[in-house]
C-alpha cells in the first residue's frame, strides 16, 4: 500500500483528495438535509462559483455519492441528493468539520508560532 505506483494506492488517493476537497464536504453537508435543486446549493454555500459547483456535482455523481433527477418540466427541474453510500459519507465528513472548528484556534496559534520561527530563523 505505500507504493504510490500501486493501482489501489492511486484509486484510494483519488478518492480521499475528492472526499478531502472542501466543495464535496460542503456539498455533502448541505445534500445532508436532503434533496437540493441547483440553485439552492449555490445559496447555501455562495463561496462556490458555479462552474466549481457543476464539477463537484458531476464528479460525486460519477463516484456515486450523488444522484441527479431531471424532472421533464418547462425548465426541467433537476435536484440533486445523497445516494445510501453519499449518506454513509456524512458522518465522518460531518465528525471531520466538527473537529475542525473544535481545533481552528490551537491550528493558528501553531502555524503564527511556526510562522515566526521560521521569520527568526531567515533573520539571522
Amino acid at each position: 500500500m505505500k507504493d504510490p505506483t500501486n493501482p489501489v494506492c492511486r484509486t484510494i488517493s483519488t478518492l480521499l483528495s475528492r472526499i478531502g476537497d472542501k466543495w464535496t464536504v460542503l456539498v455533502v453537508t448541505s445534500l445532508g438535509g436532503g434533496s437540493r435543486r441547483f440553485n439552492e446549493l449555490r445559496r447555501e454555500i455562495p463561496s462556490v462559483s458555479q462552474r466549481m459547483l457543476t464539477l463537484t456535482l458531476r464528479n460525486l455523481e460519477r463516484d456515486g455519492l450523488v444522484s441527479r433527477t431531471v424532472t421533464p418540466t418547462i425548465p426541467p427541474r433537476v435536484d440533486y441528493e445523497l445516494t445510501d453510500m453519499g449518506h454513509s459519507l456524512l458522518k465522518p465528513v460531518t465528525a471531520l468539520a466538527d473537529w475542525a472548528l473544535q481545533h481552528v484556534e490551537q491550528i493558528h496559534a501553531a502555524q503564527s508560532r511556526f510562522d515566526a520561527a521560521q521569520d527568526a530563523r531567515e533573520a539571522a
